[in-house]
């Protein structure tokens, strides 16, 4: 951990006392009902400012111009054939980005939907890659209290008066949601959040002597592979009456029949109550998807115990024509507290009709005492068990394990949130607190560092139930068995040169996996999985404006959440790239940078992402740069690899991962134009930075490669594999003082060897590779005080020159100290590499240089101060605080510094003897050749049974 006290000076906490009063905190001081001391606070009546999206210079838009109209074409293209391209600059939401984002709701992979901090239930992404970003304001929670004696009576929704999307305009004669009670001003209520939970207190808001906390609860729970995976949240209210009068208080969950847009006016929706065990009630809501997506079934439910009685009303409509009027609901609120026990026996209620809003709602009504204390608990789930990508694939969700796939799913998901969630607080916790007591942190570096893990719940994440492959495919066992044949042969074909061609399917292909029987993995073989060990496949998104899956150059930074917090999911994907790794797509694709044609994906290359439309079948949605000549992925996947091989100790992971680790070190063979054992880039963006253009050897990629080199002989070492160990030592031995030849200038390393006016530049992401040779547990690829001197060179140069720190590190600085505005991205500040960067000092001994350059990320994304990009950090902003890319996956690279400070047991206890000294090289001279690799007299295929036979021994 962080040695010293150093922080205590600037905590930057938001003590709870300075948003709610010390006697409130007191009385919720049981339960878990109070807020904790460090979570991220905001008013409920703060201002949330619209966000400014980034926008190219006048020279970049005419560099870029081809470009554009390239993409342009694309989207068109894309969009006649009922797909959204992967990146698309031209098409705005409807809603405008605004600084309101909150706690997501539910577990990972199963559909999201997130919670403004104002109560505004938003960005809904239950279909695959669709997100409706504006909020369904008919979803709120509502209070209505009466006191004794009948002369104070209070109602109100539990959320701001002015709301966004309510609209400014009141009616006398509306009949829909306007003519509720927004009475509500948010000056004495605040929002806590501390991920996966979130907090709102109502500090006498709207009843003087009425205190109320309302907490959020969702099943995000490390090393958990079950629950985890489910779709439900639970809402617990804590009501504390500080009055002399006893109060009769009715709690209101309304929910409308909609997943996000206008899709509740989509007509034939229908809602049904209905009664589970322990007291668990409330209403199920069918609804029937537009354009042929998979259904989804919402559940909202309330808990009735001794002292609360739960009712329901399962249908009520927003317009006049409705049957049941929303105006109709509150004003039986406000009369009676509650709505008739009869309304459970009225079955499903009638199909809405085009255009029609169907509703419903659960009341939870219970007396509270003078001074005494009551609980009441709601739960929302969804089901929606079938994930249909937009070619045909169609597969179960994880949860469908242990739910099934039956409408009434929500029912037990609803029922068991409610039954269980005291447990899950537990869990969460218990895993929270060593980092949240841990005296040595910074206050903002604890929340944030919970609060950035929303993506894995909001990033568009899929999770599903099997492994990547069913025989229970509607096609046939026949294809089942082609491709199973196919993965077992791609190891053979390769000793004999040949490069196996992907199996191609049909457009209208669909494969389902079968939540009741067994999994019957199709690559069993050559991964060697345990079925009844399996955790299934997961999905998620670079961005929800970038929509591919598990982009891997930004999964290098993201990965290091998963791996701390779900390490077998993190395996599988790392699976999943090795398996892409030994494929070939001979598909033609047009790239549209420079217009040219190629193949979609090369063999031997790792690929960009794992595909949009088709995932793990049609890879590399990618389609701006021919990335199968990218310099940084084929690296960065074999350092992920030896990254979670040397973390987990899992033998088996590495024997089933390295086929592909050897050829994807092959094929940067090809790389290396002048025999330096250096990789060169080709005078295009040829890496993550895909508008910064790259000469020579670069300091990005080289580093990189340097790393690669180190951790491909460590892991060949520690499988058996002596021969192609010492083939990496040797390129290791001459590329490192090339590289050093080329790039050092004496205080850091150049940008890349070529004589372009940003040549020198001071590259804030320079040491990548160092970060991770730190983080494996490998010796340093440089001495000691040249990487403390390019870290003290970024630290001074693209963290303090900019706003004084307050902004994180810009990528390019020039050496003068003026901001390289070469390109958009060498002029702007990356979130996630920020972190990454600050996680390189700390494995460098500099912590404080580390946390100041971290923090800048909190001030200018998650302060009061700030932007407003809380709960949806972008990729990138500029000096002025514009955006780009909201909701993005890199960020969670602040796990990474977590990851420096807490290294796994199995890196901290390395053979203290130097592993790359304990390879002894032979006489034998060359490179990645196929007869140097196979120069022990066996090939990859006797590698693998040799390998296998270490576990035995």
């Amino acid at each position: 951990m962080v040695s010293g006290n150093i922080f205590h000076c600037r905590k930057n906490s938001w003590p709870p006392g300075e948003y709610i009063s010390k006697s409130t905190l007191q009385l919720f001081d049981y339960d878990s009902s109070a807020p904790p001391e460090q979570a991220w606070r905001r008013r409920l009546n703060s201002h949330a400012n619209l966000l400014k999206e980034f926008r190219v210079t006048f020279m970049e838009a005419i560099k870029m111009v081809r470009l554009g109209i390239r993409i342009w074409s694309y989207v068109r293209e894309e969009a006649s054939h009922g797909r959204k391209a992967p990146i698309d600059p031209f098409t705005r939401e409807s809603c405008k980005p605004s600084a309101s984002q909150g706690v997501p709701l539910g577990g990972m992979g199963s559909g999201s939907i997130s919670r403004g901090f104002r109560g505004e239930f938003r960005q809904w992404q239950i279909i695959p890659s669709l997100c409706e970003s504006s909020p369904v304001m008919a979803n709120q929670f509502s209070i209505f209290i009466s006191r004794e004696g009948g002369n104070k009576n209070f109602s109100s929704v539990l959320a701001p008066g002015q709301h966004e999307g309510l609209g400014s305009s009141k009616k006398p004669d509306d009949q829909g949601i306007s003519s509720w009670g927004w009475n509500l001003s948010g000056q004495h209520s605040t929002y806590h959040a501390l991920f996966p939970r979130a907090w709102t207190v109502y500090d006498g808001e709207p009843d003087p002597e009425l205190k109320i906390s309302c907490r959020q609860i969702s099943p995000f729970l490390p090393h958990n592979y079950r629950e985890s995976s489910l779709p439900a949240a639970v809402f617990v209210y804590t009501l504390v009456n500080t009055g002399k009068e006893r109060a009769k208080v009715s709690l209101l969950f309304t929910w409308a029949n909609s997943i996000g847009g206008s899709s509740h006016l989509s007509g034939n929706h229908v809602n049904e109550p209905f009664r589970a065990e322990d007291g668990v009630s409330g209403v199920l809501l069918y609804h029937k998807t537009a354009k042929g997506n998979p259904p989804v079934t919402f559940s909202i439910a309330a808990c009735e115990t001794q002292n609360v009685s739960v009712s329901v009303l399962p249908s009520f409509g927003l317009s006049e024509g409705s049957s049941i009027t929303a105006k109709d609901m509150w004003s039986k609120m406000v009369k009676d507290g509650q709505f008739d026990q009869e309304n459970f026996n009225s079955g499903p209620s009638m199909s809405s009709s085009l255009g029609e809003t169907l509703c419903a709602a659960v009341a939870a009504t219970a007396w509270v005492e003078p001074h005494g204390k009551c609980t009441v608990a709601f739960s929302l789930a969804w089901s929606s068990p079938k994930v249909k990508f937009v070619k045909g694939c169609t597969f179960n969700r994880r949860y469908t394990k242990f739910y099934g796939t039956s409408e009434k799913a929500a029912v037990d998901l609803a029922h068991d949130a409610l039954t269980n969630y005291s447990r899950w607080e537990e869990e969460i916790e218990k895993w929270q607190n060593p980092i949240l007591k841990d005296e040595t942190l910074p206050e903002w570096y604890k929340f944030t560092l919970f609060n950035e893990l929303y993506f894995l719940v909001a990033g568009g994440t899929i999770w599903i139930d099997s492994p990547l492959l069913s025989s229970s495919m509607r096609n046939g066992q026949d294809r089942a068995r082609e491709l199973e044949n196919a993965v077992v042969k791609e190891t053979e074909d390769k000793i004999n040169g040949r490069k196996r061609t992907f199996v191609e399917r049909t457009a209208d292909s669909t494969y389902e996996t079968n939540a009741t029987t067994g999994h019957n993995c199709v690559d069993e073989n050559i991964y060697g999985h345990d079925n009844d060990d399996d955790v299934g496949r997961f999905l998620y998104l670079e961005g929800v404006e970038y929509i591919m899956w598990c982009t891997y150059d930004v999964h290098f930074y993201a990965s290091f959440a998963l791996l701390e917090l779900f390490p077998r999911i993190e395996l599988n994907i790392q699976r999943d790239f090795a398996r892409a790794v030994l494929c070939e797509d001979g598909r033609k694709v047009r790239f549209l940078a420079e217009g040219n044609w190629g193949i979609r994906k090369v063999y031997g290359a790792v690929p960009h992402d794992l595909g949009t439309h088709d995932p793990w079948y049609e890879m590399n949605a990618y389609n701006i740069h021919d990335t199968s000549k990218w310099k940084d992925l084929n690296p960065k996947f074999v350092l992920q690899v030896y990254r979670d091989f040397a973390a987990t100790g899992d033998l088996q992971f590495g024997i089933d991962v390295w086929p592909a680790v050897r050829a994807a070190m092959e094929y940067m063979d090809q790389f290396d134009r002048d025999g330096d054992g250096l990789i060169e880039n080709d005078g295009f963006p040829d890496q993550t930075y895909d508008t910064w253009t790259v000469h020579g050897v670069s300091t990005y990629c080289g580093c990189l490669w340097l790393a690669a080199l180190q951790a491909a002989a460590a892991m060949a070492l520690e499988l058996g594999d002596r021969d192609f160990a010492e083939t990496c030592k040797r390129k290791f031995l001459k590329a490192k003082p090339a590289f050093e030849e080329k790039l050092w200038n004496g205080s850091y390393f150049n940008y890349d060897s070529g004589s372009s006016g940003n040549s020198k530049s001071i590259q804030a992401d320079q040491l990548a590779g160092q970060w991770y040779t730190a983080s494996s547990g490998l010796p340093s690829l440089f001495e000691d005080s040249k990487i403390k001197s390019a870290l003290r060179k970024v630290y001074d140069f693209n963290v303090m020159k900019v706003k004084g720190g307050r902004m994180g590190a810009v990528n390019g600085m020039h050496p003068n100290g003026k901001v390289d505005e070469t390109c958009m991205q060498s002029r702007e500040v990356w979130t996630g590499v920020t972190y990454g960067v600050a996680a390189t000092m700390i494995l460098a001994g500099m912590e404080e240089e580390a946390f100041t350059t971290a923090e800048g990320i909190f001030l200018a994304g998650w302060s009061e101060d700030g932007y407003g990009y809380w709960f949806q950090t972008p990729e990138a902003w500029t000096m002025d605080g514009h955006y780009r890319s909201l909701m993005y996956m890199r960020p969670l690279a602040i796990w990474g510094m977590q990851y420096a400070m807490n290294r796994p047991k199995a890196i901290l206890e390395a053979p203290k003897i130097n592993i790359m000294d304990r390879i002894h090289l032979s006489p034998l001279i060359g490179g990645f050749s196929h007869n140097e690799t196979g120069g022990n007299g066996y090939g990859l295929q006797e590698d693998r049974y040799m390998l296998r036979d270490v576990i035995h021994k």
